[in-house]
């Protein structure tokens, strides 16, 4: 049987480790699992959150509606319920654009080391 190497080793993450990926504080993880009825991590028997890729999914157009474009709580929850397809597609559109800007930016650097 061959290896599969492009499957992701970890099932699960820890609210720290989320909130590192996200640049949030564990706290604010937690107030978005009120505000956000499609949020919630399972819950280990002592409490413990574990987030999967779903729910990291979730977290990054959260963050994508309230932290990058500004829209308050009520708006994004509403944006999410109303039209979750969208608010994915747009996330994913954004994540594209700031990689390709990043890449041009990483382009521009050599360029100029060249001259």
């Amino acid at each position: 049987m061959a290896l599969n190497t492009n499957k992701k080793l970890k099932l699960y993450y820890s609210i720290k480790e989320v909130a590192k990926m996200f640049d949030v504080s564990e706290s604010l993880l937690r107030y978005w699992e009120t505000e956000f009825p499609t949020l919630h991590p399972k819950t280990t028997s002592n409490n413990v959150r574990q987030y999967t890729e779903a729910d990291i999914k979730q977290i990054r157009n959260i963050h994508n509606l309230v932290k990058v474009r500004g829209f308050k709580i009520a708006a994004a929850r509403k944006m999410i319920l109303k039209n979750p397809t969208v608010v994915d597609k747009s996330t994913e559109i954004l994540n594209t654009l700031v990689s390709v800007r990043d890449e041009l930016k990483s382009i521009r650097k050599q360029l100029d080391t060249l001259q």
